[in-house]
Protein backbone atom coordinates (compact mmCIF):
# COMPACT_ATOMS: atom_id res chain seq x y z
CA UNK A 1 0.00 0.00 0.00
CA UNK A 2 3.07 2.31 -0.17
CA UNK A 3 1.83 3.55 -3.63
CA UNK A 4 -1.23 5.27 -1.69
CA UNK A 5 1.22 7.22 0.17
CA UNK A 6 3.76 8.12 -2.52
CA UNK A 7 0.78 9.54 -4.59
CA UNK A 8 -0.82 11.00 -1.58
CA UNK A 9 2.96 13.04 -0.95
CA UNK A 10 3.44 13.75 -4.77
CA UNK A 11 -0.52 15.51 -5.42
CA UNK A 12 -0.66 17.58 -2.59
CA UNK A 13 1.24 20.61 -3.20
CA UNK A 14 -0.81 20.14 -6.09
CA UNK A 15 -3.76 20.51 -4.36
CA UNK A 16 -2.42 23.03 -1.96
CA UNK A 17 -2.33 25.35 -4.83
CA UNK A 18 -6.02 24.45 -6.15
CA UNK A 19 -7.71 25.02 -2.96
CA UNK A 20 -5.21 28.30 -2.33
CA UNK A 21 -6.07 29.24 -6.30
CA UNK A 22 -9.81 28.98 -5.85
CA UNK A 23 -9.84 30.93 -2.93
CA UNK A 24 -7.40 33.88 -4.51
CA UNK A 25 -9.69 33.91 -7.69
CA UNK A 26 -13.16 34.12 -5.72
CA UNK A 27 -12.02 36.94 -3.45
CA UNK A 28 -11.18 38.70 -6.87
CA UNK A 29 -14.23 38.02 -8.01
CA UNK A 30 -15.74 39.04 -4.86
CA UNK A 31 -13.40 42.52 -5.24
CA UNK A 32 -14.86 42.86 -8.83
CA UNK A 33 -11.93 42.31 -10.86
CA UNK A 34 -13.35 39.87 -13.32
CA UNK A 35 -16.63 42.05 -13.85
CA UNK A 36 -14.35 45.25 -14.16
CA UNK A 37 -11.58 43.30 -17.07
CA UNK A 38 -15.11 41.94 -18.89
CA UNK A 39 -17.00 45.57 -19.05
CA UNK A 40 -13.20 47.28 -20.05
CA UNK A 41 -13.52 44.84 -22.85
CA UNK A 42 -17.25 45.55 -23.57
CA UNK A 43 -15.92 49.18 -23.90
CA UNK A 44 -12.33 48.87 -25.69
CA UNK A 45 -14.23 46.74 -28.37
CA UNK A 46 -16.11 50.17 -29.25
CA UNK A 47 -19.48 48.63 -30.21
CA UNK A 48 -18.31 45.83 -32.75
CA UNK A 49 -19.22 42.54 -31.67
CA UNK A 50 -15.69 40.80 -32.90
CA UNK A 51 -13.57 43.04 -31.21
CA UNK A 52 -15.52 42.57 -28.28
CA UNK A 53 -15.32 38.84 -28.51
CA UNK A 54 -11.48 38.84 -29.48
CA UNK A 55 -11.10 40.85 -26.30
CA UNK A 56 -12.53 38.45 -24.21
CA UNK A 57 -10.86 35.61 -25.76
CA UNK A 58 -7.58 36.98 -25.04
CA UNK A 59 -9.19 37.72 -21.19
CA UNK A 60 -9.76 34.15 -20.86
CA UNK A 61 -6.55 33.14 -22.31
CA UNK A 62 -4.96 35.65 -20.02
CA UNK A 63 -6.89 34.41 -16.80
CA UNK A 64 -5.98 30.86 -17.66
CA UNK A 65 -2.43 31.07 -17.66
CA UNK A 66 -2.36 32.54 -15.16
CA UNK A 67 -4.61 31.42 -12.94
CA UNK A 68 -5.67 27.75 -13.77
CA UNK A 69 -8.60 26.84 -16.27
CA UNK A 70 -10.64 26.05 -13.70
CA UNK A 71 -10.64 29.30 -12.52
CA UNK A 72 -11.51 30.43 -16.10
CA UNK A 73 -14.16 28.07 -16.24
CA UNK A 74 -16.00 28.62 -12.59
CA UNK A 75 -15.39 32.79 -12.50
CA UNK A 76 -15.38 33.99 -15.67
CA UNK A 77 -17.93 32.09 -17.68
CA UNK A 78 -20.95 33.65 -15.91
CA UNK A 79 -19.22 36.99 -16.49
CA UNK A 80 -19.14 36.66 -19.71
CA UNK A 81 -22.50 35.65 -20.02
CA UNK A 82 -24.13 38.49 -18.33
CA UNK A 83 -22.10 40.72 -20.30
CA UNK A 84 -23.42 39.21 -23.71
CA UNK A 85 -26.78 39.06 -22.29
CA UNK A 86 -26.71 42.64 -21.04
CA UNK A 87 -25.56 43.42 -24.49
CA UNK A 88 -28.46 41.64 -26.35
CA UNK A 89 -25.57 39.46 -27.85
CA UNK A 90 -25.74 35.90 -28.80
CA UNK A 91 -24.33 33.86 -25.65
CA UNK A 92 -23.47 30.69 -27.45
CA UNK A 93 -20.04 32.16 -29.44
CA UNK A 94 -18.64 33.22 -26.19
CA UNK A 95 -19.66 30.38 -23.91
CA UNK A 96 -17.77 28.38 -26.24
CA UNK A 97 -15.06 30.45 -26.69
CA UNK A 98 -14.58 30.62 -22.59
CA UNK A 99 -14.27 26.89 -22.67
CA UNK A 100 -12.02 26.27 -25.45
CA UNK A 101 -9.39 28.58 -24.12
CA UNK A 102 -10.14 27.71 -20.51
CA UNK A 103 -8.46 24.44 -21.96
CA UNK A 104 -6.25 25.31 -25.10
CA UNK A 105 -4.28 28.08 -23.51
CA UNK A 106 -3.52 25.88 -20.01
CA UNK A 107 -0.18 25.31 -21.70
CA UNK A 108 1.81 28.38 -21.31
CA UNK A 109 2.81 28.08 -17.47
CA UNK A 110 2.76 24.92 -15.22
CA UNK A 111 0.33 26.66 -12.86
CA UNK A 112 -2.03 26.70 -15.94
CA UNK A 113 -3.22 23.32 -15.68
CA UNK A 114 -3.04 20.61 -13.22
CA UNK A 115 -1.15 18.08 -15.74
CA UNK A 116 1.38 21.10 -16.38
CA UNK A 117 1.89 20.72 -12.41
CA UNK A 118 1.96 16.71 -12.72
CA UNK A 119 4.67 16.69 -15.79
CA UNK A 120 7.06 19.82 -13.95
CA UNK A 121 7.01 17.51 -10.97
CA UNK A 122 7.97 14.20 -13.30
CA UNK A 123 10.36 16.18 -15.10
CA UNK A 124 12.51 18.19 -11.68
CA UNK A 125 11.78 20.94 -14.45
CA UNK A 126 12.06 24.71 -12.99
CA UNK A 127 9.30 26.87 -14.72
CA UNK A 128 12.33 28.43 -16.95
CA UNK A 129 12.84 25.02 -18.39
CA UNK A 130 9.00 24.48 -18.72
CA UNK A 131 8.29 27.61 -20.38
CA UNK A 132 11.27 27.43 -22.63
CA UNK A 133 10.53 24.46 -24.10
CA UNK A 134 6.92 24.80 -24.53
CA UNK A 135 6.29 28.69 -25.21
CA UNK A 136 6.04 27.90 -28.81
CA UNK A 137 3.48 24.78 -29.15
CA UNK A 138 1.55 27.29 -26.69
CA UNK A 139 1.42 30.29 -28.73
CA UNK A 140 0.33 28.01 -32.10
CA UNK A 141 -2.35 26.13 -29.86
CA UNK A 142 -3.58 29.31 -28.72
CA UNK A 143 -3.79 30.86 -32.27
CA UNK A 144 -5.00 27.95 -33.93
CA UNK A 145 -7.88 27.95 -31.05
CA UNK A 146 -8.87 31.51 -32.07
CA UNK A 147 -8.97 30.70 -35.90
CA UNK A 148 -11.04 27.50 -35.36
CA UNK A 149 -13.33 29.19 -33.12
CA UNK A 150 -13.92 32.56 -35.98
CA UNK A 151 -14.74 29.56 -38.56
CA UNK A 152 -16.80 27.56 -36.12
CA UNK A 153 -19.02 30.81 -34.28
CA UNK A 154 -17.47 33.97 -36.92
CA UNK A 155 -21.03 34.67 -38.54
CA UNK A 156 -22.66 34.94 -35.35
CA UNK A 157 -19.90 37.94 -34.27
CA UNK A 158 -21.27 40.09 -36.84
CA UNK A 159 -23.07 43.43 -35.91
CA UNK A 160 -23.00 46.11 -33.49
CA UNK A 161 -24.16 46.94 -29.93
CA UNK A 162 -24.09 50.23 -27.67
CA UNK A 163 -21.76 50.90 -25.03
CA UNK A 164 -22.17 49.73 -21.13
CA UNK A 165 -22.24 51.81 -18.42
CA UNK A 166 -18.80 50.70 -16.73
CA UNK A 167 -19.35 49.24 -13.14
CA UNK A 168 -18.54 50.74 -9.97
CA UNK A 169 -16.30 48.89 -7.30
CA UNK A 170 -17.97 48.68 -4.55
CA UNK A 171 -15.05 48.62 -1.95
CA UNK A 172 -11.77 50.65 -3.87
CA UNK A 173 -9.47 49.40 -1.52
CA UNK A 174 -10.66 45.78 -2.08
CA UNK A 175 -10.25 46.13 -5.38
CA UNK A 176 -7.11 47.64 -6.41
CA UNK A 177 -5.66 45.18 -3.58
CA UNK A 178 -6.58 42.05 -5.74
CA UNK A 179 -5.58 43.40 -8.77
CA UNK A 180 -2.89 44.16 -7.91
CA UNK A 181 -2.60 40.59 -6.31
CA UNK A 182 -2.96 38.95 -9.44
CA UNK A 183 -1.00 40.89 -11.00
CA UNK A 184 2.13 39.97 -9.32
CA UNK A 185 1.06 36.06 -9.51
CA UNK A 186 2.40 36.20 -13.35
CA UNK A 187 6.11 37.14 -12.29
CA UNK A 188 6.12 34.95 -9.09
CA UNK A 189 5.13 31.83 -11.13
CA UNK A 190 8.01 32.74 -13.68
CA UNK A 191 10.73 33.37 -10.82
CA UNK A 192 10.10 29.74 -10.01
CA UNK A 193 8.15 30.36 -6.79
CA UNK A 194 6.55 26.83 -5.87
CA UNK A 195 3.40 27.38 -7.02
CA UNK A 196 1.55 26.52 -3.86
CA UNK A 197 3.69 29.07 -1.85
CA UNK A 198 2.50 32.02 -4.30
CA UNK A 199 -1.18 30.43 -4.26
CA UNK A 200 -0.89 30.54 0.03
CA UNK A 201 0.49 33.75 -0.12
CA UNK A 202 -1.78 35.10 -2.33
CA UNK A 203 -4.82 33.98 -0.51
CA UNK A 204 -3.69 34.52 2.84
CA UNK A 205 -3.17 38.56 1.80
CA UNK A 206 -6.52 38.82 0.64
CA UNK A 207 -8.60 37.00 3.21
CA UNK A 208 -6.96 39.21 5.95
CA UNK A 209 -8.11 42.39 3.74
CA UNK A 210 -11.64 40.80 3.21
CA UNK A 211 -11.59 40.08 7.15
CA UNK A 212 -11.04 43.61 8.14
CA UNK A 213 -13.09 45.17 5.21
CA UNK A 214 -15.63 42.76 4.40
CA UNK A 215 -15.87 40.03 6.84
CA UNK A 216 -19.27 38.36 5.15
CA UNK A 217 -17.79 37.61 2.24
CA UNK A 218 -15.10 34.72 4.03
CA UNK A 219 -17.12 31.53 4.10
CA UNK A 220 -16.39 27.73 3.84
CA UNK A 221 -18.00 27.47 0.37
CA UNK A 222 -15.20 29.54 -0.71
CA UNK A 223 -12.78 26.38 -0.74
CA UNK A 224 -13.55 23.73 -3.14
CA UNK A 225 -13.25 20.67 -1.09
CA UNK A 226 -15.79 18.82 -3.67
CA UNK A 227 -12.78 19.63 -6.64
CA UNK A 228 -9.94 18.43 -4.20
CA UNK A 229 -11.42 15.34 -2.97
CA UNK A 230 -12.76 14.67 -7.06
CA UNK A 231 -8.83 15.06 -7.99
CA UNK A 232 -6.96 12.92 -4.91
CA UNK A 233 -10.12 9.81 -5.87
CA UNK A 234 -9.07 9.94 -9.57
CA UNK A 235 -5.23 9.95 -8.21
CA UNK A 236 -6.06 7.11 -6.70
CA UNK A 237 -8.10 4.95 -8.70
CA UNK A 238 -5.22 5.18 -11.23
CA UNK A 239 -3.16 4.31 -8.93
CA UNK A 240 -5.01 1.40 -8.04
CA UNK A 241 -5.42 0.09 -11.76
CA UNK A 242 -1.55 1.03 -12.31
CA UNK A 243 -0.82 -1.97 -9.71
CA UNK A 244 -3.47 -4.42 -11.49
CA UNK A 245 -1.90 -4.43 -15.50
CA UNK A 246 -2.79 -0.89 -16.44
CA UNK A 247 0.73 0.32 -17.45
CA UNK A 248 1.03 -2.76 -19.98
CA UNK A 249 -2.14 -2.51 -21.65
CA UNK A 250 -1.54 1.48 -22.09
CA UNK A 251 1.65 0.90 -23.35
CA UNK A 252 0.07 -1.10 -26.11
CA UNK A 253 -2.17 1.15 -27.13
CA UNK A 254 -0.03 4.38 -26.91
CA UNK A 255 3.66 2.41 -28.27
CA UNK A 256 6.64 2.71 -27.52
CA UNK A 257 8.79 3.53 -30.72
CA UNK A 258 11.86 5.98 -30.35
CA UNK A 259 11.28 9.96 -30.71
CA UNK A 260 9.36 11.29 -33.75
CA UNK A 261 6.45 12.86 -35.63
CA UNK A 262 4.20 10.08 -35.83
CA UNK A 263 5.09 8.10 -32.70
CA UNK A 264 4.70 11.72 -31.04
CA UNK A 265 1.48 12.30 -32.82
CA UNK A 266 0.21 8.77 -31.52
CA UNK A 267 1.15 9.53 -27.99
CA UNK A 268 -0.84 13.27 -28.22
CA UNK A 269 -4.13 11.12 -29.89
CA UNK A 270 -3.52 8.46 -27.45
CA UNK A 271 -4.13 11.08 -24.31
CA UNK A 272 -7.00 12.93 -26.30
CA UNK A 273 -8.88 9.69 -26.88
CA UNK A 274 -8.26 8.60 -23.08
CA UNK A 275 -9.70 12.07 -21.94
CA UNK A 276 -12.94 12.35 -23.41
CA UNK A 277 -13.16 8.79 -22.23
CA UNK A 278 -12.21 9.17 -18.97
CA UNK A 279 -11.10 12.59 -18.05
CA UNK A 280 -8.03 14.42 -18.87
CA UNK A 281 -6.33 14.34 -15.18
CA UNK A 282 -6.55 10.20 -14.76
CA UNK A 283 -5.60 10.33 -18.44
CA UNK A 284 -2.88 11.92 -17.88
CA UNK A 285 -1.66 10.06 -14.82
CA UNK A 286 -2.17 6.72 -15.90
CA UNK A 287 0.02 7.05 -19.67
CA UNK A 288 2.85 8.78 -17.82
CA UNK A 289 4.55 5.66 -17.17
CA UNK A 290 4.24 4.81 -20.54
CA UNK A 291 5.32 8.29 -22.12
CA UNK A 292 8.12 9.17 -19.32
CA UNK A 293 10.97 7.18 -21.07
CA UNK A 294 11.88 11.03 -23.17
CA UNK A 295 10.77 14.74 -22.25
CA UNK A 296 9.40 14.42 -25.56
CA UNK A 297 6.59 11.92 -25.09
CA UNK A 298 5.71 13.21 -21.94
CA UNK A 299 5.23 17.06 -23.40
CA UNK A 300 3.55 15.09 -26.40
CA UNK A 301 1.02 13.53 -23.44
CA UNK A 302 0.18 16.99 -22.05
CA UNK A 303 -0.68 18.34 -25.61
CA UNK A 304 -2.96 15.34 -26.06
CA UNK A 305 -4.33 15.70 -22.39
CA UNK A 306 -4.55 19.57 -22.63
CA UNK A 307 -6.09 20.09 -25.98
CA UNK A 308 -7.68 16.82 -26.22
CA UNK A 309 -10.63 17.28 -23.77
CA UNK A 310 -13.17 19.22 -25.80
CA UNK A 311 -15.37 16.78 -27.45
CA UNK A 312 -17.50 14.97 -24.59
CA UNK A 313 -18.28 17.19 -21.98
CA UNK A 314 -16.25 15.27 -19.39
CA UNK A 315 -13.37 15.14 -20.76
CA UNK A 316 -11.77 17.95 -18.10
CA UNK A 317 -13.06 19.46 -14.62
CA UNK A 318 -13.05 22.70 -16.00
CA UNK A 319 -15.60 21.72 -18.66
CA UNK A 320 -17.78 20.32 -16.19
CA UNK A 321 -17.79 23.37 -13.93
CA UNK A 322 -18.16 25.40 -17.15
CA UNK A 323 -21.35 23.32 -18.22
CA UNK A 324 -22.84 24.05 -14.34
CA UNK A 325 -22.10 27.70 -15.20
CA UNK A 326 -23.88 28.02 -18.12
CA UNK A 327 -26.87 26.35 -16.86
CA UNK A 328 -27.13 28.31 -13.72
CA UNK A 329 -26.65 31.56 -16.74
CA UNK A 330 -29.54 30.28 -18.65
CA UNK A 331 -27.72 28.55 -21.40
CA UNK A 332 -28.02 25.20 -22.09
CA UNK A 333 -25.34 22.93 -23.43
CA UNK A 334 -26.42 20.08 -25.76
CA UNK A 335 -23.66 17.06 -25.94
CA UNK A 336 -23.86 16.97 -29.40
CA UNK A 337 -23.22 20.38 -30.18
CA UNK A 338 -20.05 20.73 -28.19
CA UNK A 339 -19.03 17.17 -29.88
CA UNK A 340 -19.12 18.35 -33.30
CA UNK A 341 -17.26 21.58 -32.84
CA UNK A 342 -14.70 19.92 -30.45
CA UNK A 343 -14.13 16.64 -33.00
CA UNK A 344 -12.98 19.69 -35.77
CA UNK A 345 -10.95 21.34 -34.14
CA UNK A 346 -9.05 19.04 -31.63
CA UNK A 347 -7.70 16.82 -34.70
CA UNK A 348 -6.00 19.77 -35.95
CA UNK A 349 -5.28 21.71 -32.53
CA UNK A 350 -3.33 18.42 -31.71
CA UNK A 351 -1.38 17.92 -35.10
CA UNK A 352 -0.54 21.68 -35.25
CA UNK A 353 1.24 21.64 -31.63
CA UNK A 354 3.13 18.58 -31.68
CA UNK A 355 4.23 19.21 -34.95
CA UNK A 356 5.37 22.71 -33.16
CA UNK A 357 6.97 20.40 -30.49
CA UNK A 358 8.80 17.69 -32.79
CA UNK A 359 9.71 20.91 -35.07
CA UNK A 360 11.57 22.57 -31.75
CA UNK A 361 13.01 20.38 -30.16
Amino acid sequence: MTWIWADVVRVAPILVFLLSITVVAELADAAGVFESAASLASRQGGGSVLRLWLLLVGLAAGCTILLSLDTTAVLLTPVVLTIARHLGLRPWPFALATVWLANTASLLLPVSNLTNLLLVDQLRWSVATYVGRMWLPALVALGVSVLLLLLLVGRSLRGRYDHPEPPVPHDRVLFRTAVVVCLLLGPAFVLGVPPWLVGCVAAALLVAVFARRRREVLRIGLVPWQLVVTTLVLFLVVGFLEQHGLTDVLARIAGTDPDGPIPLLRTAFVGAAASNLVNNLPAYVALEPVASASPERLLALLLGTNLGPLVTLWGSLATLLWRDRCRSGGVEVGAGRFAIAGAIGVPVLLVTSTLTLWLTR
